[in-house]
Protein backbone atom coordinates (compact mmCIF):
# COMPACT_ATOMS: atom_id res chain seq x y z
CA UNK A 1 0.00 0.00 0.00
CA UNK A 2 1.61 3.15 -0.85
CA UNK A 3 0.01 7.26 -0.86
CA UNK A 4 -2.72 7.51 -3.33
CA UNK A 5 -3.38 4.11 -3.57
CA UNK A 6 -7.17 3.61 -4.49
CA UNK A 7 -8.69 1.72 -1.16
CA UNK A 8 -12.02 0.21 -1.17
CA UNK A 9 -13.68 1.75 1.59
CA UNK A 10 -15.81 -1.74 3.07
CA UNK A 11 -12.33 -2.52 3.86
CA UNK A 12 -10.91 0.52 5.63
CA UNK A 13 -14.36 0.23 7.79
CA UNK A 14 -12.73 -2.94 9.56
CA UNK A 15 -9.35 -0.88 9.86
CA UNK A 16 -8.28 0.98 13.04
CA UNK A 17 -8.37 4.14 12.05
CA UNK A 18 -5.52 5.76 14.33
CA UNK A 19 -3.24 2.69 12.87
CA UNK A 20 -4.45 3.69 9.26
CA UNK A 21 -3.27 6.88 9.52
CA UNK A 22 0.00 6.24 11.50
CA UNK A 23 0.71 4.05 8.13
CA UNK A 24 0.20 6.66 6.25
CA UNK A 25 2.19 8.88 8.16
CA UNK A 26 4.88 6.08 7.68
CA UNK A 27 4.47 5.52 4.22
CA UNK A 28 5.10 9.67 3.83
CA UNK A 29 7.86 9.50 6.40
CA UNK A 30 9.85 6.99 4.03
CA UNK A 31 8.95 9.41 0.59
CA UNK A 32 10.30 12.60 2.20
CA UNK A 33 12.78 11.38 4.34
CA UNK A 34 14.50 13.42 6.95
CA UNK A 35 16.92 15.92 7.14
CA UNK A 36 20.84 14.07 8.20
CA UNK A 37 21.88 16.79 11.24
CA UNK A 38 20.50 14.32 13.96
CA UNK A 39 16.95 16.19 14.52
CA UNK A 40 15.78 12.69 13.04
CA UNK A 41 16.65 9.19 12.14
CA UNK A 42 14.38 8.36 9.27
CA UNK A 43 17.04 7.46 7.08
CA UNK A 44 16.16 4.47 5.19
CA UNK A 45 14.66 4.58 1.40
CA UNK A 46 16.45 7.28 -0.14
CA UNK A 47 19.90 6.68 1.50
CA UNK A 48 20.23 3.44 -0.09
CA UNK A 49 18.10 3.20 -3.18
CA UNK A 50 20.48 4.84 -5.69
CA UNK A 51 22.52 1.79 -7.36
CA UNK A 52 26.02 3.15 -5.55
CA UNK A 53 24.86 3.52 -2.47
CA UNK A 54 24.48 0.46 -0.45
CA UNK A 55 26.98 -1.58 -2.40
CA UNK A 56 29.70 -1.24 -0.96
CA UNK A 57 29.17 -0.77 2.87
CA UNK A 58 26.29 0.78 5.43
CA UNK A 59 27.26 1.97 9.20
CA UNK A 60 23.74 2.25 11.96
CA UNK A 61 24.06 3.93 14.99
CA UNK A 62 22.52 6.36 17.60
CA UNK A 63 24.45 9.31 16.78
CA UNK A 64 24.83 10.79 12.95
CA UNK A 65 28.20 11.70 13.85
CA UNK A 66 29.42 8.22 15.01
CA UNK A 67 27.58 6.92 12.01
CA UNK A 68 29.69 9.31 9.74
CA UNK A 69 33.21 8.31 11.31
CA UNK A 70 32.22 4.48 10.55
CA UNK A 71 31.17 5.05 7.26
CA UNK A 72 35.02 7.14 6.58
CA UNK A 73 36.19 4.04 7.86
CA UNK A 74 34.64 1.71 5.33
CA UNK A 75 35.35 4.42 2.52
CA UNK A 76 38.82 4.39 3.55
CA UNK A 77 39.24 0.59 3.13
CA UNK A 78 38.37 -0.52 6.36
CA UNK A 79 35.92 -3.92 7.29
CA UNK A 80 33.26 -3.89 8.79
CA UNK A 81 34.91 -4.21 12.55
CA UNK A 82 37.22 -1.68 11.68
CA UNK A 83 34.47 0.50 11.16
CA UNK A 84 32.18 -0.63 14.49
CA UNK A 85 35.19 -0.11 16.86
CA UNK A 86 35.66 3.03 15.33
CA UNK A 87 32.17 3.70 15.76
CA UNK A 88 31.96 2.27 19.67
CA UNK A 89 35.07 4.57 20.88
CA UNK A 90 32.94 7.67 18.45
CA UNK A 91 29.74 6.55 20.88
CA UNK A 92 31.79 6.86 23.83
CA UNK A 93 32.60 10.72 22.87
CA UNK A 94 29.34 11.71 21.37
CA UNK A 95 26.79 9.57 23.35
CA UNK A 96 27.96 9.62 26.92
CA UNK A 97 24.50 8.76 28.53
CA UNK A 98 25.08 5.05 26.51
CA UNK A 99 27.98 5.40 24.78
CA UNK A 100 31.23 4.33 27.07
CA UNK A 101 34.76 3.25 27.56
CA UNK A 102 33.37 2.51 31.12
CA UNK A 103 31.01 -0.33 30.65
CA UNK A 104 30.78 -3.78 28.95
CA UNK A 105 28.67 -5.33 25.79
CA UNK A 106 28.58 -8.39 23.35
CA UNK A 107 28.97 -8.29 20.10
CA UNK A 108 28.45 -10.61 16.68
CA UNK A 109 31.04 -10.73 14.40
CA UNK A 110 29.90 -12.72 10.59
CA UNK A 111 33.15 -13.22 8.93
CA UNK A 112 32.32 -13.55 5.40
CA UNK A 113 35.50 -14.89 3.52
CA UNK A 114 35.99 -18.05 6.59
CA UNK A 115 31.84 -18.29 6.75
CA UNK A 116 32.04 -17.75 10.45
CA UNK A 117 29.78 -16.62 12.96
CA UNK A 118 31.42 -15.92 16.62
CA UNK A 119 30.40 -13.77 19.24
CA UNK A 120 32.95 -11.76 22.14
CA UNK A 121 31.29 -11.51 25.31
CA UNK A 122 33.15 -8.28 27.19
CA UNK A 123 30.50 -7.75 30.10
CA UNK A 124 31.33 -6.57 33.25
CA UNK A 125 32.33 -8.39 35.84
CA UNK A 126 32.25 -8.44 39.59
CA UNK A 127 35.31 -7.04 41.72
CA UNK A 128 37.32 -9.66 43.67
CA UNK A 129 36.26 -8.19 46.80
CA UNK A 130 32.49 -8.54 45.78
CA UNK A 131 30.18 -10.81 47.81
CA UNK A 132 26.31 -11.93 47.83
CA UNK A 133 24.83 -9.86 49.77
CA UNK A 134 26.63 -6.77 49.60
CA UNK A 135 23.27 -4.54 48.78
CA UNK A 136 21.32 -5.37 51.76
CA UNK A 137 21.07 -3.65 54.34
CA UNK A 138 20.87 -3.85 58.20
CA UNK A 139 17.45 -4.77 57.76
CA UNK A 140 18.26 -7.07 54.72
CA UNK A 141 16.24 -4.50 52.47
CA UNK A 142 18.42 -4.01 48.93
CA UNK A 143 19.84 -0.61 49.47
CA UNK A 144 19.26 0.66 45.89
CA UNK A 145 21.29 3.79 46.23
CA UNK A 146 24.00 1.96 47.41
CA UNK A 147 24.01 -0.08 43.95
CA UNK A 148 22.87 2.47 41.16
CA UNK A 149 24.90 5.43 42.65
CA UNK A 150 28.01 4.84 44.19
CA UNK A 151 31.47 3.18 43.61
CA UNK A 152 30.06 -0.16 44.98
CA UNK A 153 27.59 -0.10 41.90
CA UNK A 154 30.66 -0.53 39.03
CA UNK A 155 31.08 -3.65 37.53
CA UNK A 156 34.86 -4.08 36.00
CA UNK A 157 34.58 -2.60 32.66
CA UNK A 158 34.88 -4.33 29.12
CA UNK A 159 34.31 -2.05 26.26
CA UNK A 160 38.32 -1.50 25.64
CA UNK A 161 39.46 -4.66 25.88
CA UNK A 162 36.63 -5.75 23.94
CA UNK A 163 36.59 -3.31 21.27
CA UNK A 164 40.09 -3.70 21.08
CA UNK A 165 40.64 -7.65 21.06
CA UNK A 166 37.73 -7.39 18.12
CA UNK A 167 40.18 -5.40 16.05
CA UNK A 168 43.29 -6.99 17.09
CA UNK A 169 41.74 -10.26 15.26
CA UNK A 170 39.08 -9.24 12.83
CA UNK A 171 40.08 -5.96 11.79
CA UNK A 172 42.23 -4.62 8.96
CA UNK A 173 43.78 -1.29 10.31
CA UNK A 174 45.83 0.21 13.44
CA UNK A 175 44.11 1.02 16.51
CA UNK A 176 45.35 4.66 16.01
CA UNK A 177 43.92 5.29 12.58
CA UNK A 178 40.38 3.99 14.27
CA UNK A 179 40.40 6.07 17.30
CA UNK A 180 41.63 9.05 15.66
CA UNK A 181 38.27 10.28 15.15
CA UNK A 182 36.98 9.92 18.12
CA UNK A 183 40.24 11.92 19.71
CA UNK A 184 39.47 14.44 17.42
CA UNK A 185 35.44 14.46 18.92
CA UNK A 186 36.76 14.70 22.19
CA UNK A 187 39.67 17.12 21.82
CA UNK A 188 38.09 19.91 19.15
CA UNK A 189 34.36 18.95 20.52
CA UNK A 190 30.96 18.45 18.53
CA UNK A 191 27.88 20.38 18.75
CA UNK A 192 25.64 19.51 21.23
CA UNK A 193 22.53 18.23 19.87
CA UNK A 194 18.71 19.00 21.67
CA UNK A 195 18.71 15.80 22.56
CA UNK A 196 21.84 15.35 24.18
CA UNK A 197 21.15 18.81 26.15
CA UNK A 198 17.77 17.79 27.09
CA UNK A 199 19.00 14.54 28.61
CA UNK A 200 22.13 16.76 30.70
CA UNK A 201 19.08 18.89 32.36
CA UNK A 202 16.85 15.73 33.09
CA UNK A 203 19.83 14.17 34.54
CA UNK A 204 21.50 17.11 36.33
CA UNK A 205 20.65 16.59 40.03
CA UNK A 206 22.12 12.74 39.90
CA UNK A 207 25.26 14.01 37.46
CA UNK A 208 25.84 17.36 39.41
CA UNK A 209 26.80 15.58 42.30
CA UNK A 210 29.97 14.08 41.27
CA UNK A 211 32.20 16.77 40.83
CA UNK A 212 34.22 15.29 37.94
CA UNK A 213 30.79 14.53 36.02
CA UNK A 214 29.65 18.23 36.55
CA UNK A 215 32.83 19.83 34.96
CA UNK A 216 32.39 18.23 32.00
CA UNK A 217 28.45 18.21 31.03
CA UNK A 218 27.71 21.60 32.31
CA UNK A 219 29.30 25.21 32.25
CA UNK A 220 31.30 26.99 34.65
CA UNK A 221 28.43 28.55 36.31
CA UNK A 222 26.31 25.76 35.93
CA UNK A 223 24.41 26.60 33.71
CA UNK A 224 23.65 24.28 30.73
CA UNK A 225 24.78 23.22 27.40
CA UNK A 226 22.18 24.18 24.79
CA UNK A 227 21.55 22.98 21.31
CA UNK A 228 24.61 24.46 19.19
CA UNK A 229 26.87 24.61 21.79
CA UNK A 230 30.44 23.00 21.47
CA UNK A 231 31.14 19.84 24.34
CA UNK A 232 34.92 19.13 24.72
CA UNK A 233 36.06 16.66 26.81
CA UNK A 234 39.58 17.05 27.04
CA UNK A 235 40.28 14.07 29.76
CA UNK A 236 38.30 11.50 27.72
CA UNK A 237 40.51 12.53 24.42
CA UNK A 238 43.61 11.82 27.30
CA UNK A 239 42.14 8.42 27.78
CA UNK A 240 41.72 7.86 24.67
CA UNK A 241 45.34 8.91 23.27
CA UNK A 242 46.61 6.61 25.78
CA UNK A 243 44.20 3.56 24.42
CA UNK A 244 45.43 4.89 20.78
CA UNK A 245 49.46 4.46 21.90
CA UNK A 246 49.37 1.83 24.24
CA UNK A 247 46.15 -0.41 23.59
CA UNK A 248 44.28 -1.84 25.97
CA UNK A 249 47.15 -2.19 28.66
CA UNK A 250 46.28 1.68 29.21
CA UNK A 251 42.93 0.78 30.72
CA UNK A 252 43.41 -2.18 32.31
CA UNK A 253 47.30 -2.13 34.17
CA UNK A 254 48.49 1.46 32.73
CA UNK A 255 47.79 4.75 33.79
CA UNK A 256 43.84 4.95 33.12
CA UNK A 257 44.27 2.22 35.61
CA UNK A 258 46.40 3.47 37.86
CA UNK A 259 43.43 6.90 37.87
CA UNK A 260 40.75 4.40 38.01
CA UNK A 261 41.57 2.80 41.00
CA UNK A 262 42.27 5.76 42.90
CA UNK A 263 39.28 7.20 42.05
CA UNK A 264 37.68 3.56 43.55
CA UNK A 265 40.19 3.98 46.93
CA UNK A 266 38.79 7.27 47.18
CA UNK A 267 35.22 6.97 47.25
CA UNK A 268 35.53 2.87 48.68
CA UNK A 269 34.78 1.38 45.64
CA UNK A 270 35.52 -2.47 45.01
CA UNK A 271 37.61 -3.08 42.19
CA UNK A 272 41.56 -3.10 42.56
CA UNK A 273 44.56 -3.17 39.86
CA UNK A 274 44.34 -6.90 40.01
CA UNK A 275 40.40 -7.04 38.99
CA UNK A 276 41.42 -4.70 35.84
CA UNK A 277 44.52 -6.60 35.11
CA UNK A 278 42.88 -10.21 35.30
CA UNK A 279 39.81 -9.13 33.19
CA UNK A 280 39.50 -11.34 29.65
CA UNK A 281 36.98 -10.99 26.82
CA UNK A 282 35.15 -14.53 25.95
CA UNK A 283 35.62 -15.43 22.29
CA UNK A 284 32.34 -17.99 21.77
CA UNK A 285 29.62 -19.11 19.88
CA UNK A 286 26.45 -17.80 18.88
CA UNK A 287 23.57 -19.85 20.17
CA UNK A 288 21.33 -20.86 16.61
CA UNK A 289 17.87 -21.19 16.12
CA UNK A 290 15.73 -21.56 13.07
CA UNK A 291 12.16 -19.76 12.52
CA UNK A 292 10.09 -20.59 9.16
CA UNK A 293 13.88 -21.55 7.27
CA UNK A 294 15.52 -18.46 8.60
CA UNK A 295 18.55 -18.98 11.02
CA UNK A 296 19.02 -16.77 14.19
CA UNK A 297 22.25 -16.14 15.41
CA UNK A 298 22.48 -14.45 18.51
CA UNK A 299 24.07 -13.96 22.01
CA UNK A 300 24.58 -16.95 24.41
CA UNK A 301 24.19 -16.15 28.04
CA UNK A 302 25.18 -14.43 30.01
CA UNK A 303 23.08 -12.67 27.72
CA UNK A 304 19.34 -13.98 28.33
CA UNK A 305 18.44 -12.24 25.17
CA UNK A 306 19.18 -15.08 22.38
CA UNK A 307 18.15 -18.00 24.27
CA UNK A 308 14.83 -16.63 24.79
CA UNK A 309 14.25 -14.85 21.26
CA UNK A 310 14.83 -18.62 20.03
CA UNK A 311 12.75 -19.23 22.83
CA UNK A 312 9.60 -17.20 22.10
CA UNK A 313 9.76 -17.83 17.82
CA UNK A 314 10.04 -21.94 18.62
CA UNK A 315 6.63 -20.98 20.84
CA UNK A 316 5.28 -18.37 18.32
CA UNK A 317 5.86 -20.84 14.94
CA UNK A 318 2.99 -23.07 15.94
CA UNK A 319 0.76 -19.94 15.56
CA UNK A 320 -0.39 -18.45 11.59
CA UNK A 321 0.73 -15.01 13.20
CA UNK A 322 1.32 -13.75 9.58
CA UNK A 323 -2.49 -14.35 8.63
CA UNK A 324 -3.48 -13.29 11.89
CA UNK A 325 -2.14 -9.61 10.97
CA UNK A 326 0.04 -7.62 12.19
CA UNK A 327 -0.58 -5.86 15.97
CA UNK A 328 -3.91 -7.99 15.64
CA UNK A 329 -5.55 -8.32 18.56
CA UNK A 330 -4.37 -12.15 18.63
CA UNK A 331 -1.57 -11.41 17.43
CA UNK A 332 -0.42 -9.60 20.24
CA UNK A 333 -2.38 -11.61 22.77
CA UNK A 334 -0.35 -14.97 21.64
CA UNK A 335 2.83 -12.50 21.35
CA UNK A 336 2.42 -11.48 25.13
CA UNK A 337 1.39 -14.80 26.68
CA UNK A 338 4.76 -16.33 25.08
CA UNK A 339 6.42 -13.65 26.37
CA UNK A 340 5.33 -14.21 30.23
CA UNK A 341 6.81 -17.94 29.48
CA UNK A 342 10.05 -16.78 28.41
CA UNK A 343 10.63 -14.49 30.97
CA UNK A 344 9.43 -16.55 33.73
CA UNK A 345 12.10 -19.20 32.47
CA UNK A 346 14.59 -16.30 32.51
CA UNK A 347 14.29 -15.64 36.28
CA UNK A 348 15.22 -19.04 37.10
CA UNK A 349 17.53 -20.49 34.83
CA UNK A 350 19.42 -17.65 33.50
CA UNK A 351 22.98 -16.63 34.57
CA UNK A 352 26.33 -16.71 33.71
CA UNK A 353 26.96 -20.23 32.25
CA UNK A 354 31.16 -20.21 34.14
CA UNK A 355 29.30 -19.93 37.67
CA UNK A 356 25.91 -21.60 36.87
CA UNK A 357 24.65 -24.65 34.42
CA UNK A 358 22.19 -22.83 32.29
CA UNK A 359 20.00 -25.03 30.12
CA UNK A 360 20.03 -23.23 26.90
CA UNK A 361 19.91 -26.75 24.79
CA UNK A 362 16.06 -27.09 26.41
CA UNK A 363 15.10 -23.78 26.40
CA UNK A 364 15.98 -23.11 22.51
CA UNK A 365 14.40 -26.93 22.52
CA UNK A 366 11.31 -27.15 19.51
CA UNK A 367 10.12 -30.03 22.09
CA UNK A 368 9.81 -27.67 24.95
CA UNK A 369 8.46 -24.73 22.94
CA UNK A 370 5.32 -27.21 22.15
CA UNK A 371 4.87 -27.96 25.70
CA UNK A 372 4.77 -24.25 26.42
CA UNK A 373 2.66 -23.46 23.86
CA UNK A 374 -0.06 -25.83 25.42
CA UNK A 375 -0.27 -23.81 28.25
CA UNK A 376 -1.45 -20.73 26.49
CA UNK A 377 -5.12 -20.03 25.78
CA UNK A 378 -5.78 -18.21 22.65
CA UNK A 379 -8.62 -16.66 24.09
CA UNK A 380 -7.97 -15.57 27.87
CA UNK A 381 -4.70 -14.12 29.45
CA UNK A 382 -2.74 -16.13 31.85
CA UNK A 383 -2.13 -14.35 35.34
CA UNK A 384 1.46 -14.36 35.68
CA UNK A 385 0.96 -15.69 39.27
CA UNK A 386 -0.06 -18.83 38.09
CA UNK A 387 2.79 -18.77 35.84
CA UNK A 388 6.21 -21.00 37.10
CA UNK A 389 9.31 -21.16 35.26
CA UNK A 390 9.48 -24.71 33.10
CA UNK A 391 11.57 -27.31 33.24
CA UNK A 392 13.79 -26.76 29.85
CA UNK A 393 16.16 -29.66 31.53
CA UNK A 394 14.64 -32.65 30.22
CA UNK A 395 14.83 -31.51 26.94
CA UNK A 396 18.50 -30.95 26.88
CA UNK A 397 20.08 -31.91 23.45
CA UNK A 398 17.90 1.25 29.87
CA UNK A 399 20.59 2.52 28.90
CA UNK A 400 22.32 0.85 26.70
CA UNK A 401 23.31 1.80 22.74
CA UNK A 402 23.39 -0.41 19.51
CA UNK A 403 25.20 -0.09 16.53
CA UNK A 404 25.75 -2.50 13.09
CA UNK A 405 27.94 -2.48 9.94
CA UNK A 406 27.83 -4.17 6.85
CA UNK A 407 30.93 -3.99 4.44
CA UNK A 408 31.10 -4.60 0.60
CA UNK A 409 32.53 -7.98 1.34
CA UNK A 410 29.32 -9.12 3.20
CA UNK A 411 31.74 -9.02 6.59
CA UNK A 412 28.98 -8.02 9.32
CA UNK A 413 28.79 -6.32 13.21
CA UNK A 414 25.98 -5.93 15.25
CA UNK A 415 26.85 -4.74 18.67
CA UNK A 416 25.24 -3.68 21.92
CA UNK A 417 27.39 -2.59 25.24
CA UNK A 418 25.86 -0.49 28.05
CA UNK A 419 26.66 1.63 30.95
CA UNK A 420 22.59 0.00 32.54
CA UNK A 421 21.21 3.19 33.45
CA UNK A 422 21.42 6.58 31.11
CA UNK A 423 25.27 7.95 32.21
CA UNK A 424 25.71 4.75 34.33
CA UNK A 425 26.23 5.82 38.25
CA UNK A 426 26.81 9.19 36.85
CA UNK A 427 30.34 9.09 38.53
CA UNK A 428 33.55 10.24 36.15
CA UNK A 429 36.52 8.43 37.74
CA UNK A 430 38.61 11.47 38.20
CA UNK A 431 41.26 12.67 35.53
CA UNK A 432 39.90 10.16 32.84
CA UNK A 433 36.86 11.57 31.31
CA UNK A 434 35.16 8.11 31.88
CA UNK A 435 31.97 7.89 32.85
CA UNK A 436 31.62 4.44 34.78
CA UNK A 437 28.94 2.05 34.72
CA UNK A 438 26.13 0.68 37.83
CA UNK A 439 26.20 -3.12 36.00
CA UNK A 440 26.46 -4.85 39.57
CA UNK A 441 21.92 -3.68 39.44
CA UNK A 442 21.62 -6.78 36.77
CA UNK A 443 22.88 -8.69 39.37
CA UNK A 444 20.23 -10.11 41.54
CA UNK A 445 21.06 -8.22 44.52
CA UNK A 446 18.93 -10.04 46.51
CA UNK A 447 17.09 -13.06 44.74
CA UNK A 448 12.92 -13.19 44.30
CA UNK A 449 13.50 -8.84 44.53
CA UNK A 450 13.15 -6.91 41.21
CA UNK A 451 16.16 -4.86 40.01
CA UNK A 452 15.84 -1.54 38.59
CA UNK A 453 14.34 -2.55 35.22
CA UNK A 454 11.52 -4.57 37.33
CA UNK A 455 13.10 -8.14 36.39
CA UNK A 456 13.16 -11.00 39.01
CA UNK A 457 16.30 -13.06 39.51
CA UNK A 458 17.15 -16.04 41.24
CA UNK A 459 20.03 -17.61 42.43
CA UNK A 460 21.49 -18.49 39.09
CA UNK A 461 21.92 -14.21 38.86
CA UNK A 462 23.41 -13.91 42.40
CA UNK A 463 26.55 -11.69 43.10
CA UNK A 464 29.69 -13.80 43.58
CA UNK A 465 33.65 -12.42 42.52
CA UNK A 466 34.50 -12.58 38.84
CA UNK A 467 30.77 -13.30 37.41
CA UNK A 468 29.57 -11.67 34.53
CA UNK A 469 25.74 -10.32 35.34
CA UNK A 470 22.91 -11.30 33.10
CA UNK A 471 22.02 -9.17 30.70
CA UNK A 472 19.22 -8.42 27.93
CA UNK A 473 21.55 -7.06 25.35
CA UNK A 474 20.61 -9.15 22.03
CA UNK A 475 22.88 -8.43 18.64
CA UNK A 476 20.97 -10.48 16.55
CA UNK A 477 22.35 -11.94 12.61
CA UNK A 478 19.71 -13.76 10.86
CA UNK A 479 20.45 -15.72 8.05
CA UNK A 480 18.67 -16.76 4.57
CA UNK A 481 19.81 -20.04 2.99
CA UNK A 482 22.84 -20.15 4.79
CA UNK A 483 23.55 -15.92 4.23
CA UNK A 484 23.54 -13.09 6.50
CA UNK A 485 19.68 -11.52 5.29
CA UNK A 486 19.50 -8.61 8.08
CA UNK A 487 21.45 -7.53 11.45
CA UNK A 488 19.83 -6.00 14.54
CA UNK A 489 19.54 -5.21 18.08
CA UNK A 490 18.42 -2.28 20.38
CA UNK A 491 18.78 -0.80 23.74
CA UNK A 492 15.70 -0.45 25.90
CA UNK A 493 16.99 -2.72 29.11
CA UNK A 494 14.10 -5.60 30.13
CA UNK A 495 12.76 -4.60 26.78
CA UNK A 496 15.41 -5.03 24.58
CA UNK A 497 14.09 -9.07 23.92
CA UNK A 498 11.30 -8.08 23.10
CA UNK A 499 12.04 -5.37 20.80
CA UNK A 500 14.46 -7.52 18.67
CA UNK A 501 11.69 -10.66 18.72
CA UNK A 502 9.45 -7.95 17.08
CA UNK A 503 11.64 -6.30 14.62
CA UNK A 504 11.91 -10.37 13.57
CA UNK A 505 8.18 -11.33 13.25
CA UNK A 506 7.94 -7.71 11.53
CA UNK A 507 10.21 -8.82 8.26
CA UNK A 508 9.60 -12.35 8.33
CA UNK A 509 5.51 -13.06 9.21
CA UNK A 510 4.72 -9.46 7.88
CA UNK A 511 6.92 -9.37 5.45
CA UNK A 512 7.62 -5.31 6.02
CA UNK A 513 10.88 -3.99 4.80
CA UNK A 514 13.53 -2.60 6.88
CA UNK A 515 11.99 0.65 7.76
CA UNK A 516 9.03 -0.03 7.84
CA UNK A 517 9.42 -3.33 11.25
CA UNK A 518 11.87 0.12 12.44
CA UNK A 519 8.58 1.61 12.84
CA UNK A 520 5.76 -0.44 13.79
CA UNK A 521 4.57 0.38 17.25
CA UNK A 522 5.55 -2.42 19.74
CA UNK A 523 4.64 -4.38 22.93
CA UNK A 524 6.31 -5.74 25.99
CA UNK A 525 5.83 -8.27 28.74
CA UNK A 526 8.40 -9.80 31.18
CA UNK A 527 5.82 -11.86 33.35
CA UNK A 528 6.67 -9.72 36.12
CA UNK A 529 4.89 -7.25 36.62
CA UNK A 530 1.32 -8.52 35.00
CA UNK A 531 1.47 -5.67 32.93
CA UNK A 532 1.73 -5.33 29.44
CA UNK A 533 2.84 -2.50 27.99
CA UNK A 534 1.73 -1.18 24.58
CA UNK A 535 3.15 2.46 22.93
CA UNK A 536 0.83 4.58 21.88
CA UNK A 537 0.85 3.96 17.90
CA UNK A 538 -1.73 0.88 18.62
CA UNK A 539 -5.48 1.61 18.20
CA UNK A 540 -8.01 1.92 20.91
CA UNK A 541 -10.08 -0.75 19.63
CA UNK A 542 -7.13 -3.29 19.92
CA UNK A 543 -6.96 -2.49 23.33
CA UNK A 544 -10.28 -3.13 23.82
CA UNK A 545 -10.23 -6.60 22.61
CA UNK A 546 -6.93 -7.37 24.45
CA UNK A 547 -8.44 -5.91 28.07
CA UNK A 548 -11.34 -8.00 27.13
CA UNK A 549 -9.28 -11.15 27.53
CA UNK A 550 -8.20 -9.88 30.58
CA UNK A 551 -4.90 -7.73 29.80
CA UNK A 552 -3.67 -5.39 32.19
CA UNK A 553 -2.37 -2.49 29.50
CA UNK A 554 -0.64 -0.08 30.72
CA UNK A 555 0.85 2.69 27.51
CA UNK A 556 4.86 3.35 26.63
CA UNK A 557 5.68 6.75 24.76
CA UNK A 558 8.53 4.70 22.74
CA UNK A 559 10.28 1.53 23.50
CA UNK A 560 13.46 0.60 22.34
CA UNK A 561 16.06 2.01 19.36
CA UNK A 562 16.65 -0.89 16.73
CA UNK A 563 19.68 -0.27 14.23
CA UNK A 564 19.08 -2.42 11.51
CA UNK A 565 20.83 -3.24 8.01
CA UNK A 566 19.37 -5.68 5.61
CA UNK A 567 21.11 -7.63 2.74
CA UNK A 568 19.16 -8.24 -0.10
CA UNK A 569 19.57 -8.74 -3.69
CA UNK A 570 23.17 -7.01 -3.57
CA UNK A 571 21.70 -4.36 -1.76
CA UNK A 572 22.39 -3.05 1.45
CA UNK A 573 19.02 -1.34 3.13
CA UNK A 574 18.75 0.14 6.57
CA UNK A 575 17.03 2.27 9.23
CA UNK A 576 17.57 3.97 12.42
CA UNK A 577 14.97 3.94 14.75
CA UNK A 578 12.96 7.32 15.05
CA UNK A 579 12.01 6.87 18.77
CA UNK A 580 15.53 8.25 19.27
CA UNK A 581 16.32 11.60 17.14
CA UNK A 582 19.99 11.73 16.92
CA UNK A 583 20.50 8.30 15.32
CA UNK A 584 21.37 7.77 11.27
CA UNK A 585 22.00 4.88 9.04
CA UNK A 586 24.31 5.88 6.08
CA UNK A 587 25.60 3.94 3.10
CA UNK A 588 27.57 3.97 0.13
Amino acid sequence: MTCGTNVDIGILIYIDMKRFLFFVFLMTCIVHQATLLGQSAIYDAHVIHHPVVGQKGMVSSQHFLATQVGLEILKKGGNAVDAAVAVGFSLAVVLPRAGNLGGGGFMIIHDAEHHRTLTLNYRETAAKKSYRDMYLDSDNNVDRRRIVASHLGVGVPGSVAGMVEALKKYGTMSLKDVLAPAIRLAEEGFEVTYELSEMLKRYKSRLSVWTETAKIFYKADGSFYEHGDILIQKDLAWSLKQIANHGAQAFYSGAIARRLVADMEEHGGLITMEDLSHYVVEEGEPVWGEYRGYQIASMPPPSSGGVHIIQMLNILEGYPIGYLGHNAAETLHLMTETMKLAYADRSEHLGDPNFWDVPVDGLISKAYADELRREISRYTTRPSGEIKAGHPGDYESQQTTQFTVIDSAGNVVTNTYTLNFSFGTGIVAKGTGILLNNEMDDFSAKPGEPNAFGLLGGEANAVQPGKRPLSSMSPTIVFKDGHPYFATGSPGGSRIITTVLQIILNIIDHHMNVAEATHAPRIHHQWYPDILFIEKGIGYDTQSLLRSRGHKINLKSVMGSTQTIMLKNGMLFGASDPRRTDGATLGF
